[in-house]
């Protein structure tokens, strides 16, 4: 049984303590609260450029501290920068904490365009910045195999209460996002929590990519909010295969991940849940015909 990798966040960076009032009826009462912290981090390259030895700040994105060297190289590797565990020569968490440096191996090559972004990045929006249209794609270098894994509707029904059971930021907080990485049979992997959603999937996929388990074939990904084109596309970069989430999927992400091959599930709560593409992977005895094209009928209502 693979166990969770916890989030283990320094609370005291992650938890800010403030004052504020209460307003119940008619009556008032002063009282404190703790909310989710939101910083920024500068994220760094240490690379060569024709045989120079440079260090180039690619992103400062707004988080919650914690994690923030896995934040950085899940950055790096979902934007197309990194592909490769032994790229990576050394991570340094520099300053007050809020600058996290990825140091590449001599030798490795870089494309620079795909650095090509404004400078900012706010934590609801991880592609704003981007300088280009044509800077917003990620080509994944791997494609989930076709139908697989197949997972029972039954795991999937579970997977809410068993991420919301492991937020532990956001038991104090109630205001953060959730990646969580679990294997076909239900069993959690990896969780990951931050203001940003798509900071939070940075975060999980450069757990799993420092530690070499890229690309996430068997995985299936539940996250907290709604589906957007960015967060298919970083899932497809790590290849995972199917991409549960709370909310609702847009039609971008929708497109792009019928491109890409993924599974997207919406609205996945109170025992019931869409299936946007890829409906051969989930498997409901007695329920749905495998030789149907789901995708080829009407959709089903929004819930």
């Amino acid at each position: 049984m693979l166990l969770a990798e916890k989030n283990n966040y320094p609370i005291d960076r992650a938890l800010a303590n403030v004052q504020m009032s209460r307003i119940s009826g008619s009556s008032l009462v002063n009282d404190a609260d703790e909310l989710a912290v939101e910083e920024p981090l500068e994220i760094r390259l240490g690379c060569d450029v024709e045989g120079k030895r440079i260090h180039r700040a690619v992103s400062i994105t707004m988080r919650t501290p914690g994690h923030d060297l896995e934040l950085a190289v899940g950055f790096l590797f979902t934007e197309g920068i990194i592909f490769a565990r032994d790229e990576v020569a050394g991570l340094v968490a520099c300053g007050a904490g809020n600058v996290a440096r990825v140091n590449l191996r001599r030798g490795s090559e870089v494309d620079l365009s795909r650095l090509e972004r404004h400078f900012y990045a706010t934590s609801s929006c991880g592609v704003c910045g981007k300088a280009s249209l044509d800077a917003v794609r990620v080509c994944p270098r791997s494609r989930p195999v076709d139908g697989l894994p197949v997972v029972d509707a039954a795991v999937i029904h579970r997977l809410p209460a068993t991420l919301r059971a492991a937020q532990a930021v956001f038991d104090r907080t109630g205001g953060l996002h959730a990646s969580a990485l679990f294997n076909s049979q239900g069993e959690m992997v990896c969780l990951r929590e931050d203001v940003g959603r798509h900071n939070a999937l940075d975060k999980l996929i450069g757990a799993q990519f420092l530690a070499e388990r890229t690309p996430l074939t068997q995985s299936v990904l539940l996250v907290s909010g709604r589906v957007s084109f960015e967060l298919v596309q970083k899932a497809a970069v790590a290849g995972i295969p199917i991409l549960a989430a709370v909310g609702a999927p847009s039609s971008l992400a929708v497109s792009l991940a019928r491109e890409h091959g993924l599974t997207v599930l919406g609205f996945v709560r109170e025992d019931r849940f869409n299936i946007y593409t890829g409906s051969e992977r989930i498997r409901h005895a007695g329920a749905m015909n495998p030789l149907l094209d789901y995708e080829s009928l009407e959709p089903p209502p929004l819930i």
